[in-house]
């Protein structure tokens, strides 16, 4: 069985199952639901816990072990396995596969796991997990799936916001769901639950703890969000993100491009072409809409503005090499410039 994240705590209190597998890459997420079914479990007796965490050495045969030898302390007890890469390889998925099998009636196994590739999903182990326990998958959220969770985790709290002020919270904590935690519970201590929070409480009480890095930069450049591209660029600037570091993802997205360009003037298919410069899921969306938009005269104007910020960061040329790099984004974005001198 699947279930949301949001679905799992209803889901307990209908009973609890004899395995979880909940995985994912956000850790927020990942923790509060592996602590629901914990808190959950123990409410039903499971008062003992062993916890296993896999790693290059780990025993498997040690895991089957515990599950079939009784508890000293309690009748009942959870197995708390952690997998962090999100692979058990050969000798883990025989194991689970093996324990799915036959569960043992007065163990829980929680199994906590990084991301999960789509491939292994249709695995014998992952197959076996899904038939015989409960499979939470949680996710990085944005757009309207972050606000949404912004504006429940703050009712949690008792605290209320008009639509002005979520959105600016939501772009304030864009991403970063501990940070988002942490200045809600802030917003609690600052105002508690007994006024209607606007956007100058927000302003004045939460710090930019956006979750800015150069893949984010290219990804919002690439979708032509020409507004959040410049917040993403000011933060890197403001964390003291190395400017050559900027300017290899943004040359090296110009570069990939033309390769793919090339490629499919000379009757390759385009994911043919994707595969062979490494471009996968949501990415090709992303550079479809790019390559529609962008010519090569395009490109070599942003490789000749990516050679402008490389003389500018070895102090080689004057100017602003982050104003460069909004230009270089501006182009990407689709968006045509006055002639400069590069």
């Amino acid at each position: 069985m699947r279930l949301r994240a949001n679905q799992l705590k209803a889901n307990l209190e209908k009973g609890v199952a004899s395995i979880y597998l909940i995985c994912g890459d956000e850790p927020l997420q990942l923790g509060e639901a592996a602590d629901v079914v914990r808190q959950t479990a123990k409410k039903s007796g499971y008062e003992n816990r062993e916890i296993f965490t896999v790693d290059a050495n780990f025993n498997w045969k040690g895991l089957l072990e515990s599950a079939a030898s009784l508890s000293i302390f309690s009748d009942r007890k959870i197995i708390d396995l952690r997998i962090p890469s999100g692979k058990p390889g050969t000798e883990g998925a025989k194991a689970i596969v093996k324990y799915c099998e036959k569960p043992h009636e007065d163990t829980l196994l929680l199994i906590t796991a990084g991301k999960i590739a789509k491939a292994s999903e249709k695995t014998r182990w992952f197959q076996a997990l899904d038939k015989a326990g409960v499979i939470v998958q949680v996710w990085s959220l944005d757009g309207r799936d972050l606000l949404q969770w912004v504006q429940q985790r703050m009712q949690q709290k008792g605290l209320q916001a008009d639509q002005t002020a979520l959105q600016l919270l939501t772009s304030r904590i864009e991403g970063n769901l501990l940070a988002a935690a942490q200045e809600i519970e802030k917003l609690y201590v600052l105002y508690g639950n007994t006024k209607r929070l606007t956007e100058q409480d927000i302003l004045n009480a939460v710090a930019d703890s956006s979750r800015y890095d150069v893949f984010k930069l290219v990804d919002s450049t690439l979708a032509g969000q020409t507004q959040r591209t410049h917040r993403i660029l000011q933060g890197l600037k403001a964390e003291g993100v190395a400017e050559p570091v900027v300017l290899w993802a943004l040359s090296r997205e110009a570069r990939t491009l033309i390769k793919i360009k090339e490629l499919m003037s000379q009757g390759e298919r385009k994911d043919s072409a994707y595969k062979k410069n490494q471009v996968w899921g949501n990415r090709q969306k992303l550079l479809d809409s790019a390559l529609q938009r962008l010519s090569y005269q395009h490109l070599e104007n942003i490789l000749l503005l990516a050679a402008k910020a490389d003389r500018q960061i070895k102090g080689e040329a004057c100017g602003d090499v982050w104003m460069t790099f909004m230009d270089i984004c501006l182009i990407f974005s689709g968006i045509q410039l006055m002639a400069k001198a590069v």
